[in-house]
């Protein structure tokens, strides 16, 4: 089993492991575990609004002048190298985009899969268990 699969933001052993431990060795770590826990599948998507914001900033920066000489506002003189740069910069912007719109489906499709083998589990869980006979979990005591 690889290691982002025993640390993920859910009640594994390991990270209720982790939290009591951040608990005995210092409280604000088992504090920011149990927020880890509770809290870190959104994490993901407000690093990713977080770093799409940014992008924003710097592009609108960068489109206003703000770079100096390395802006779209900076003229070599030479018409045709200018327009072909122009030409190249929104190519590479389009280019990004793309990219963008694929790593978004590629985190889509991702997040399906998880979810598909999380729903096999869970009905693999419930055949076992409905397939017992007495209506006991191997290992729990019937009620």
């Amino acid at each position: 089993m690889n290691q982002s699969a025993l640390i993920r933001p859910d009640w594994t052993p390991a990270t209720i492991a982790m939290m009591v431990l951040g608990f005995v060795v210092f409280w604000p770590l088992g504090l920011a575990m149990l927020a880890y826990i509770l809290f870190g599948e959104r994490l993901k998507s407000f690093k990713k609004d977080a770093n799409s914001t940014i992008d924003g900033v710097f592009t609108s920066f960068k489109r206003g002048g703000g770079r100096g000489f390395c802006g779209p506002q900076f003229r070599t003189g030479n018409v045709a190298f200018d327009d072909w740069r122009e030409a190249e910069l929104a190519r590479l912007d389009e280019e990004r985009r793309k990219l963008d719109e694929m790593r978004q489906q590629f985190d889509d499709y991702v997040r399906e899969l998880r979810r598909a083998k999380d729903q096999e589990e869970f009905d693999r869980f419930m055949r076992e268990r409905n397939s017992g006979g007495s209506g006991s979990t191997p290992g729990f005591p019937a009620h």
